[in-house]
């Protein structure tokens, strides 16, 4: 199995800073693209910021200019650095991770989520 564990969230003001952090574990032979997704309430889960394990990337319209993803592949973890919040960045963040246990068949695999909310 493979287990994705996030954390970093919490409450901040509009304007400030968090930065969220997912690790993976478990029966891993390779990880190609990691991601953060988010969803609000009422709302469909969308695509926050992915990046290869080339570290290519990949931003929301949204979030570009103040989210930014990297990730330590020797750690098999991703981070999301997120700057300039706004009310409307609330929402559950998930962390993706598509990875292969046997080296040749790659499956998506998300964490729990961690709560982020923004005041206004």
């Amino acid at each position: 199995q493979v287990q994705l564990v996030e954390s970093g969230g919490g409450l901040v003001q509009a304007g400030g800073s968090l930065r969220l952090s997912c690790a993976a574990s478990g029966s891993i032979f390779s990880i190609n693209a990691m991601g953060w997704y988010r969803q609000a309430p009422g709302k469909q889960r969308e695509l926050v910021a992915t990046i290869t394990s080339g570290g290519n990337t990949n931003y929301a319209d949204s979030v570009k200019g103040r989210f930014t993803i990297s990730r330590d592949n020797a750690k098999n973890t991703v981070y999301l650095q997120m700057n300039s919040l706004k009310p409307e960045d609330t929402a559950v963040y998930y962390c993706n991770a598509e990875a292969t246990r046997n080296g040749w068949t790659y499956t998506p695999y998300w964490g729990r989520g961690t709560q982020v909310t923004v005041s206004s």
